[in-house]
This record gives C-alpha cells, structure tokens and sequence, in this order.
C-alpha cells in the first residue's frame, strides 16, 4: 500500500468522522474509527522513519567535510545507531501494513468423502474431527450447518463454519483431496485400502459482500433424515435452497426449526457464490494467478495419511510427519507453520 493513498484514505476517514449523522450509526462509527487509529499508526511510522533518513544523511554530511574528527567519530556512531533503529522500524512498518491486509475471521468448512465408500466417510469423520480439535485449540468457534451420516458414524458430507480468530491464515493450505491409507473397520482381510476426501475452505462473505436477491431463489422444506433414511422428526424444518442464476443448490437439516436451517443454507449459498466469482476472477487474470500453496484448488491431492507407516505426508512442501494419530486428534500446528513458511 503506498504511503500517499494511505494518507489520501486517512483524510476521507477523517470527513467522514465529522459527519453528525454518523453518530446515529454506532457499528460504522467504531469500524471507521479503528480504521482510522491503524491509518494513524502507519503514517506516524513512516513520518519517523523519515526523519530517521534525514538525521543519517546531516551525519553523512559532516563525514564527508573531514573538518573536525571529533564530529566525525560521533557522526559515524550516530550514523550506525540510527540505522538500526531505521531497521527496526522498517519491519514494524512491514508488520502494520501486513496487518491492514484484512483475512476472512470466518471460514466454511466443506468435507466430502471421495473414492473408498464408508471408509472414505469414516475418513471424513478424521478429518472432521481433526479440524474441530484443531480449532478448540486455536479457541474458534464452530458451528455445524449441514451433513448426511452413514450408518457406521462417517460423514458423506459435513459442513461447519469456523469463527473467531485469524482463520483464514491457517485453514486456507486445507483445501484439496486428503487420501488415506490403512485397513478399514470392514476389511476381514487385513488388506490395506486407499480412500480419500476433499475439502474445500470457503472465506464466509461480510455482510454486503455477496447480494442475493430474494427472487432469485427457490426455497423447499422438506423433512430432515437419519441414516439409513429413517425420519429424524415429523415437521418439514429441513431446507433446501435453489439459487436459480447459478443452479447452486444447498441444504441443511442440523436444527430443529426452519428459520435456524434456512440460515445455515444461506451461510453456505453466498460463499459458495463468492468462491464462484472469486473463481472467475482467476480465470480472467490467470497470468497473475495464486500460487497453488495459497489457494489449493479441489482436484489437487495435498496429502497422504499413511497409517501403516504412522506417517502424514503433504506432497506440497515434500514433507512428512510421524505420529498420525496425534494430528487427526487435532495437533494440526507444526504442519500449518511448515505451510505458511513457504507459502
């Protein structure tokens, strides 16, 4: 971000802030008056960082005249603490405007289960599991907003969201096909499987950022189900919502009342629908496209899980971990760090 549109950004804010209707709305005024206080803190940085400069160059001056070389001597210490500290301020300046770079603070979570029937939804489940632990430990909040149970507890699909915290950042290297390698529960053979799962992270749009028009959907109800198809209860408070422009079709059945699964459905249709213009976007500047380490696209395979050999491996970085059951148990940390290190 260039200092003069920071500083051209900080004099609208500063209009704006003066306006007496805008005490009236209380969330804008606090969300543009922390904007402001960040804008402040850049600009008194790089105002210090410059005058920094100024003081190294008079002490440069005074070297090159050779006059006195007492002033010399005092002009060269000055010179070597000044540049520490104009180093110093650099990358608090670097790690402001990497703050202003604004990450989604909520993600949704899609798991699907591939290739290897109710293995692959018993995987799912893993992977389900792993990435709540994960999150209880990061201290996000979750929240469930559809799936479809197999009747020996996997998933063939569960969608949850994550809030709370910098998400983003870190579950943004999880999506892709997760592959497993062990003896499923239904093998009698002892023979080793290989199944997979795929999992899409979704940055969960604010408010404004996605417009659904009312009459762009078409809403069903519909009465939610067990496996096995058994009804979970008699009401119709299931929701299925079509959103006709697109042909996205979403659902969810966790709550009990309409209202509450109409909610969820509509959590998951807008990043849904954002995914899909971010996705256009891609295309249309492919020249300039995201590295596949940021943005791991569905198809792409990202990671074995070798239970055999007790080993994860991501086949993004090449690099393996030991202790499987530790990490589908939610000690996800040493493999995210690994990822955002060379992302």
């Amino acid at each position: 971000m260039e200092i003069n549109a920071i500083k051209e950004e900080y004099d609208k804010l500063i209009k704006q802030l003066s306006d007496p209707e805008l005490i009236s709305n209380l969330e804008k005024f606090e969300e543009l008056s922390k904007r402001k206080s960040y804008l402040e803190k850049i600009i008194e940085k790089e105002k210090e960082i410059r005058e920094i400069e100024n003081e190294i160059e008079k002490n440069k001056l005074i070297i090159s005249t050779r006059e006195d070389p007492e002033l010399v001597a005092l002009a060269e210490v000055e010179i070597s603490q000044l540049q520490e500290r104009e180093k110093t301020l650099k990358k608090e300046l670097e790690n402001l405007l990497q703050e202003g770079k604004e990450e989604p603070q909520s993600v949704i979570v899609e798991i699907r289960a591939g290739v290897g029937g109710e293995e692959a939804a018993l995987f799912a489940a893993d992977l389900f599991r792993m990435y709540s632990k994960y999150g209880q430990s990061q201290g996000w909040k979750q929240k469930v907003l559809d799936s479809r149970v197999t009747e020996l507890g996997g998933f063939k699909e569960i969608i949850f969201e994550l809030k709370n915290g910098n998400i983003f950042s870190k579950m943004k290297f999880e999506g892709g096909v997760h592959r497993v390698q062990r003896v499923p529960i239904t093998e009698k053979g002892g023979r080793i499987h290989t199944s997979t799962a795929s999992v899409a992270i979704l940055p969960k749009p604010k408010k404004a950022e996605v417009k659904i028009r009312p009459e762009d959907l078409k809403i069903d109800f519909y009465i939610a189900s067990a496996p096995g198809g058994q009804h979970v209860q008699k009401r119709h408070t299931a929701v299925r919502i079509t959103h006709l422009p697109t042909g996205i079709v979403v659902t969810s059945q966790t709550e009990r009342s309409q209202s509450q699964n109409r909610e969820n459905a509509l959590a998951i249709l807008e990043a849904r629908l954002l995914e899909k213009e971010r996705m256009a976007e891609e295309k249309r500047i492919s020249g300039k496209r995201k590295a596949q380490i940021k943005w791991a696209k569905r198809a792409e395979k990202i990671r074995t899980y070798n239970f055999p050999q007790d080993r994860v491996t991501d086949h993004r970085i090449k690099k393996s971990w030991h202790k499987i059951e530790e990490i589908l148990d939610g000690k996800l940390e040493p493999i995210i760090s690994a990822l955002q290190k060379l992302s």
